[in-house]
């Protein structure tokens, strides 16, 4: 046995993984130049041999789980990461100017994927499973959750920034009866997102969180801290502030982390989210303190493992329409590997998906927490 097959049997096996193994998590490797590739490149190598069919996982999700309980992408990390992770210490990738580089990359893939993939109101974002039996339930128990979490009445003006295809803008203004501004850097986003809220008094905006101006009753954020980056955690928070009327509330609905890290890992960096990072609880914290009262904190990241498997279950029972419209089979590998790999991540309790609740000078006789 060659000394680079050996030395991956060695990496995975502490995780009990096999290598041609007969479980359902056990790796089949299909091309033998698997394992030198895998040394040389790390995480990104591992996701792009899969993307090349060198190797395949039945269970895909649940071997990203044992990987990442096991801490194993730190056993595979080959010194070239080292340069991006430095260059990511002095470089803003999330500057102004770079603002709409996620919305064309990842968002405008096309709005056919998304609508095949997604529940009937395109909602992006983790679902709300507490009492939920199906994708459909979990998002517009997800969508309530929050207007009952921000105590919405009607007349209010919010704000979303972030807004998809606008279906927490749509769901809102339909249920709640309030004025909402929505904001997003993707351009089918917009496109079909108009469509989506036409008839309802709903307006989407091509436009950054940063050139936002007006009063607000209250904010939302779903999805889209994730895009902000560590160097602009401080202005978001601010602006944030400055939009706010007194007294209201503003909730941020965020993908989290435990570990410090500069970036998402190189092969998501590369793939799926350009730039993207996911903060810390003590991020968020520094950043939002002497600008925001935190009245209520919610961690509900196990219900994200739920709706990656189904956005899943969706590609794979829409997977001969989305070859004919044109998303091959290396795309559609791909999507397999962020999709389930991201289900692993919140399966380990690795990544998180929280909900913070802020006022700017706290609530007179206190918050009540929703859930």
């Amino acid at each position: 046995m060659k000394k680079a097959e050996q030395a991956v049997r060695n990496i995975f096996s502490l995780a009990d993984i096999n290598i041609n193994g007969e479980r359902i998590f056990d790796i089949q490797i299909n091309r033998p130049e698997f394992y030198e590739r895998f040394l040389a490149d790390g995480v990104i190598g591992f996701g792009e041999t899969y993307m090349e069919g060198w190797w395949d996982c039945e269970a895909l999700d649940v071997m990203i789980d044992k990987v990442l309980r096991a801490d194993l992408e730190h056993a595979a990390s080959p010194y070239k990461m080292i340069i991006p992770f430095l260059l990511s210490k002095v470089i803003n990738h999330q500057r102004r100017s770079r603002a709409f580089k996620i919305g064309e990359f990842h968002y405008d893939l096309g709005n056919d994927l998304y609508q095949k993939m997604l529940d009937k109101r395109m909602t992006y974002t983790c679902g709300y499973w507490k009492n939920a039996h199906d994708l459909e339930s979990a998002q517009e128990a997800k969508l309530d959750l929050v207007c009952r979490k921000m105590g919405l009445q009607p007349g209010m003006r919010v704000l979303d920034i972030g807004c998809g295809w606008g279906s927490f803008a749509a769901f809102a203004a339909e249920r709640y009866k309030v004025q909402v501004l929505g904001v997003t850097v993707s351009k089918e986003q917009i496109e079909l997102g108009q469509q989506m809220c036409k008839g309802l008094d709903v307006e989407l905006r091509l436009q950054d969180y940063r050139d936002v101006s007006g009063q607000f009753d209250r904010i939302v954020s779903l999805g889209m801290f994730e895009h902000v980056g560590r160097k602009n955690y401080v202005t978001y928070m601010r602006q944030v502030r400055r939009l706010l009327v007194d007294n209201g509330l503003f909730l941020l609905h965020t993908i989290g982390t435990n570990t410090p890290k500069t970036s998402v890992d190189p092969w998501t960096d590369k793939y799926i989210f350009p730039g993207g990072m996911l903060p810390t609880i003590k991020q968020i914290a520094s950043a939002s303190e002497g600008v925001f009262v935190t009245e209520d904190l919610h961690n509900f990241g196990t219900d994200y493992d739920l709706t990656l498997m189904a956005w899943m279950a969706n590609v794979d029972a829409h997977k001969t329409a989305l070859k004919q419209a044109g998303y091959d089979d290396h795309f559609y590998r791909m999507w397999r590997f962020f999709l389930l790999g991201a289900a692993g991540g919140f399966r380990s309790h690795r990544n998180h998906l929280w909900q913070i609740v802020y006022s700017k000078r706290g609530i007179d006789n206190g918050y009540q927490s929703v859930r």
